[in-house]
């Protein structure tokens, strides 16, 4: 079964409790009770966390999530406390750690498209449909769609794929008002980060959010608007029609679909673990998201 191929062991460190571990995040308790969030350099693909990291990713996703909640402070709160080292922590934690508000978290992965692609796509063409929203004919892989959509799915386990709902279902999951106020603030969340990445050279075709409370008040949490939840694509690139160009892990999944990573899926007992990744696949995937980085941010890496 998909999932890891190796599964860390949590790291021990005096005063953190370890609560889970993530296909890239650490996640541990203090005893202030807040979060104490650690990006990892591990990557996932096809389902499986992949037994190869890629160095510096974990810092990149947190500098990059920070430097967009600064972005989006004024549409919604988030949920980073401080970035600083937890007393007793491996050196190593420090620039991929956040220290952050523990929220009620709503079960749903609050999903902004703007264009037509991946699991989107394959609904669109069996149903002229994206979650039960209609679309018009004559949309392609790639194609803008006439205005951006909330397209919500309810999380998985490690291993399995998030489950595309409508609307409605989550209404009835969390109730009309809730609902209503992730669908409000994700399409405005999105449409502000279109704007920013546009104006950098870069299409946001879709991207997930989550979200929490801190008593009334909606909180945004996790990562936000990194190449792992979002997909990133050069405008310049832009062609309906076809597979884009991004700023993601598309190298390693094009590598692991190919000849050179010799990866025969299905096994006689089941699905086999990938291979490790090739160190032309892992520097060619850094490069990536640290050209996503520094074309976002304005800075150098």
């Amino acid at each position: 079964m998909p999932g890891f191929v190796e599964k860390p062991e949590p790291i021990e460190v005096p005063g953190l409790v370890h609560l889970h571990t993530g296909k890239v995040r650490d996640l541990y308790q203090n005893e202030a009770g807040d979060l104490v969030m650690v990006a990892s350099n591990r990557t996932s693909a096809m389902d499986w966390v992949l037994p190869t990291e890629i160095p510096d990713k974990g810092r990149i996703l947190t500098q990059l999530s920070l430097w967009w909640f600064d972005q989006l402070a004024d549409l919604v709160p988030h949920h980073v406390l401080s970035t600083e080292v937890p007393a007793g922590a491996p050196a190593d934690w420090a620039g991929r750690v956040l220290i952050c508000k523990s929220l009620a978290m709503v079960p749903v992965e609050c999903v902004a498209r703007g264009y037509l692609t991946g699991s989107g796509l394959v609904e669109y063409e069996q149903s002229r449909t994206v979650c039960g929203l209609a679309l018009p004919e004559g949309l392609v892989d790639g194609s803008e769609l006439p205005a951006p959509i909330f397209t919500p799915a309810m999380k998985a386990a490690v291993g399995e794929h998030d489950e595309n709902v409508s609307y409605e279902e989550v209404a009835r999951e969390v109730g009309a008002e809730t609902a209503a106020q992730l669908r409000q603030t994700t399409l405005a969340v999105y449409g502000r980060a279109r704007d920013i990445a546009r104006d950098r050279g870069i299409i946001l075709a879709d991207t997930k959010f989550e979200f929490g409370y801190e008593g009334e008040t909606l909180v945004i949490a996790d990562e936000v608007l990194t190449p792992d939840s979002s997909r990133f694509w050069p405008a310049d690139q832009w062609q309906p029609g076809q597979t884009q160009p991004s700023f993601d892990k598309q190298i390693i999944r094009n590598w692991l679909k190919s000849d050179e990573a010799g990866w025969v899926r299905q096994g006689p007992q089941g699905e086999n673990p990938p291979p490790p990744l090739s160190p032309e696949i892992v520097e060619r995937t850094r490069s990536r998201y640290i050209e996503a980085y520094e074309l976002l941010t304005g800075t150098s890496w």
